[in-house]
């Protein structure tokens, strides 16, 4: 029997994508690992969306040969899709599969190295948790934003069928995870049946109503998606009230530059009408700094914008040109040490606003699916709207949704007292 072990960078689409290929191999007779030093075959399931990410997943394929020379070493998607020359040429990856092969990324190592033994086969270590799982619904990108590499690597949006899609909320249920995360380059465009956009709605409806997952969550959504039909679906407290919302910049100029499909304005407004839909709603967002042309003036009006809206987390990311792309060549690109400082101050915005956001359920008993230990008698969980909890008990709580009460703050969230005779056991 063949072992693989698997790694992703990069997105929750990655994710889903590597969770997808560890459900293929084990089907396939393959058995599966967390341990590279292990493994007949590693795969890692690549990141291009900054130069950072180029560097980590070399990085990663050279750790990996070092750890275990025999291993055939397999480099998957949207680096391998963008820098296939430059890994032949550095000779660290055997088998480089990009995103137009790499559905197909069982029978190609198959071809390669021989199939399974033909039974489903058992994971082992923590590769896998029980927790929570990722679907992929789409991916694929048509916006084009002048920053972005994804609509060159990823292509044109497709939408898988809806009956896949609940076919493996259904599979991920049965097999023990708690929360489906629905994931995608933009959940929003999801259509089915080659039918036209506006499709994500009916998708989470029958989701809800035809599966028996208790978290239900998406990964990102556009201002533009959060329409009347979509935000009512929320009266279900089995779908997170999270939405993670890209800003990328609070200035409407740089905005225009990035050729954003929404006006700061609209962002606002969409910001707006979810929390009116939706009680104890976290936001959370991306946002680029340094993004050529971005003057002094432009990076003030976006940090003042984030002050306003006042998120439950901002991702910063200093802006990385990718070739080809349109703000590659754009005049007035912003040195690097300017963008290390504005990187820094959106940074202390996001902490300052998260530790606000996370202050008003002190006191609020809340349930919390427990994830992981921590130490020797904690463990750690998150909040149906993504609080970081942390806990004590000796006992297992692993996969359990319980009632804790947040009493204390913590630099990653808040503290919390289990009370007992909530959950699932």
């Amino acid at each position: 029997m063949y072992t693989v072990a698997l790694d992703s960078l990069g997105c929750k689409l990655n994710q889903a994508e590597t969770e997808s290929f560890a459900w293929q191999f084990l089907d396939g007779g393959y058995h599966v690992t967390d341990s590279v030093a292990e493994a007949d075959v590693y795969v890692l399931n690549t990141c291009t969306v900054t130069h950072v990410a180029d560097r980590k997943a070399r990085h990663q394929l050279r750790v990996a040969r070092r750890a275990n020379p025999d291993a055939l070493i397999v480099a998957v998607g949207c680096y391998a899709q963008q820098a296939a020359q430059e890994l032949r040429r550095l000779g660290i990856a055997d088998l480089i599969v990009g995103n137009d092969e790499k559905d197909r990324l069982l029978p190609v190592l198959s071809h390669r190295i021989g199939t399974g033994n033909g039974a489903a086969a058992e994971a082992s270590g923590a590769y896998r948790s029980r927790t929570r799982s990722l679907v992929k619904v789409q991916e694929g990108c048509s916006n084009f934003c002048s920053f972005c590499i994804v609509p060159y690597t990823r292509g044109k949006e497709r939408s898988r069928a809806i009956e896949d899609v609940i076919r493996d909320v259904d599979h991920r249920v049965a097999a023990g995870h708690w929360e489906v995360v629905l994931t995608g380059t933009n959940i929003g465009s999801y259509c089915f049946n080659g039918g036209s956009q506006g499709g994500l709605p009916r998708l989470i409806r029958q989701a809800l109503e035809s599966t028996g997952v208790e978290r239900l969550r998406l990964s990102s959504v556009q201002p533009a998606d959060l329409t009347p039909e979509l935000l009512r679906l929320w009266a279900d407290s089995r779908l997170c009230p999270h939405l993670h919302m890209p800003l990328q910049s609070g200035s409407q100029a740089v905005l225009e530059r990035m050729n954003r499909r929404y006006s700061a304005v609209e962002f606002e407004r969409a910001v707006s009408l979810a929390r009116d839909a939706i009680p104890d709603l976290a936001v959370t967002t991306d946002l680029i700094v340094g993004f050529p042309g971005e003057d002094e003036r432009e990076f003030e009006e976006s940090r003042r914008f984030c002050e306003r809206i006042g998120f439950a987390g901002i991702h910063v990311f200093p802006y990385s040109p990718r070739p080809g792309t349109a703000a590659a060549t754009m005049p007035a690109q912003v040195e690097d040490r300017v963008k290390k400082q504005r990187a820094g101050q959106m940074l202390a915005v996001s902490r300052q606003s998260a530790c606000r956001f996370r202050k008003r359920f002190l006191g609020r008993t809340m349930p919390v699916l427990l994830e992981s230990r921590v130490g020797q008698a904690g463990w750690s969980g998150l909040t149906a709207n993504y609080i970081r909890v942390s806990t004590e008990s000796e006992h297992d709580l692993g996969n359990q949704s319980l009632e804790v009460r947040l009493v204390a703050e913590c630099p990653q969230g808040l503290v919390g007292e289990l009370v007992y005779g909530g959950g699932n056991g």
